[in-house]
């Protein structure tokens, strides 16, 4: 098994890991944030510190790689890269929203086996940054920004139980109303979960390049009416 250097810095939380033959042997997070230009950069030294007074080789570095905030996301991916690049060791990617789903399959027993999951990132007004994933984390909508209505999600609550969670999450309540519709509350992305995600990517060979690699930020994400309101004639 391999030793993996973890860094989330994707939502106001701040947090690294250090995760060792599928277990996590040293984690710091901060929840009071965003500190992430003041504590990511401390984190990382300690994890690094950790890692080097108990004599582990380091096998690769990884990061969560959105939809986020932006100088979040920076601020993860630079420390990141500047590991991977000092210790030439792997750069792995791992999806903010897939990384939201790991802590209710670990931790919600109650959710029923056909659930889908619905991962969110808040946007402004009633904006969310979300995907669609089954329990195997199967994508069965890619990530994109959403204006949330009661039907927006209308097709997947018509299959049967959806799973709602994420920053994002909570201001949907009273709009999503549907009976099939759960929300589970304190959901955030965090290094401890990287884990297995990041685990995949190396043993499959799928690696980022240091050199070249950039996150999803919001901004590159324009919900589709948005879209069409902004640029009315590409439609015509």
């Amino acid at each position: 098994m391999s030793c993996i250097l973890h860094i989330e810095t994707s939502t106001e939380v701040c947090s690294v890991a250090v995760s060792q033959d599928g277990g996590v042997i040293f984690e710091q997070t901060d929840r009071q944030g965003p500190n992430h230009a003041t504590l990511c950069a401390v984190y990382v030294e300690e994890a690094l510190s950790f890692i080097n007074s108990h004599a582990i080789p380091l096998d690769a570095v990884a990061v969560s790689q959105g939809p986020g905030s932006y100088t979040g996301l920076r601020i993860g991916v630079s420390m990141a890269k500047g590991v991977a690049y000092g210790y030439g060791v792997p750069l792995l990617a791992v999806p903010t929203l897939k990384l939201l789903c790991v802590a209710p399959l670990l931790y919600h027993e109650e959710i029923p086996d056909e659930a889908l999951f619905v991962p969110m990132i808040d946007a402004r007004r009633m904006e969310v940054y979300a995907a669609v994933f089954d329990r195997s984390l199967r994508e069965v909508r890619p990530t994109q920004a959403d204006i949330v209505t009661s039907e927006t999600y209308a097709e997947y609550l018509g299959r049967g139980p959806v799973c709602f969670f994420g920053n994002g999450a909570n201001k949907c309540k009273e709009v999503i109303e549907h009976p099939n519709a759960i929300f589970l509350d304190d959901i955030v992305p965090l290094a401890r979960y990287m884990g297995p995600l990041a685990a995949r990517n190396l043993a499959e060979g799928n690696v980022a390049d240091v050199a070249y690699f950039e996150p999803f930020y919001l901004k590159e994400f324009v919900p589709t009416r948005s879209k069409d309101l902004l640029h009315p004639k590409a439609n015509n």
